[in-house]
């Protein structure tokens, strides 16, 4: 069984050191472009969170064709930015397969419908990268419905995105971000980031002296 309680905190210097730790602003918040790093598998999503985090990009798995609420979801994010003034663009990694190829026109398609304006750059995986890096290739499925379509223009074979180094994938997410990215300004917010949580941090340390007892 499980038992719960309210948290606490010895004093207030505690809470505002674990806060200074915590603290992070959007440093992305001024671009001109919202962006977001979608990956056809939640297998990979390890692969791409310490970049995406570094980059500080919001990041999700689709699972194959994701859900309508969770396109309703994303879509609603991206209106927020657009009204914002940033321009929307989902960063795209899937297999390059039947379905995986067709993922792309859905995402865009279903976000339309929920009135975001988003622009889809399919990252990875694409043909010039399969020859590039020589990836092994799969039979593709048969069955998917999609099939005819795919082997009328690249044959029978198909291949993973899983195929690829994860620190390859690292490099693609950081050359696709670095096209959309004003990193001067992106600096600017990362040193007043760093400014306020060394004030946070101040105010923890010397607590007791700025309070008075």
């Amino acid at each position: 069984r499980e038992s719960n309680a309210n948290g606490h905190w010895n004093n207030p210097a505690d809470i505002l050191s674990a806060v200074a730790e915590q603290y992070r602003l959007d440093t992305r918040a001024d671009q001109d472009v919202y962006l977001e790093v979608w990956i056809e598998k939640e297998a990979l999503l390890g692969v791409i969170e310490p970049t995406c985090r570094e980059l500080d990009v919001r990041y999700m798995a689709c699972r194959g064709y994701s859900s309508q609420s969770a396109m309703w979801q994303a879509a609603q994010r991206i209106i927020r930015a657009n009204n914002g003034t940033q321009k929307g663009v989902l960063l795209y990694f899937g297999d390059h397969d039947p379905s995986g190829l067709d993922m792309g026109r859905y995402i865009q398609e279903r976000l339309t419908l929920f009135g975001a304006d988003v622009q889809l750059d399919r990252v990875a995986l694409n043909m010039d990268q399969i020859e590039h890096y020589e990836l092994p290739p799969n039979p593709a499925k048969e069955t998917d419905k999609r099939y005819a379509a795919y082997a009328a223009e690249y044959g029978k074979q198909c291949w993973e995105l899983d195929a690829l180094e994860p620190p390859v994938i690292a490099e693609l997410i950081e050359e696709a971000v670095a096209k959309y990215t004003d990193e001067d300004r992106r600096q600017e917010l990362i040193g007043l980031e760093a400014e306020q949580k060394t004030s946070l941090a101040y105010i923890s340390e010397h607590w007791q002296e700025l309070n008075g007892r």
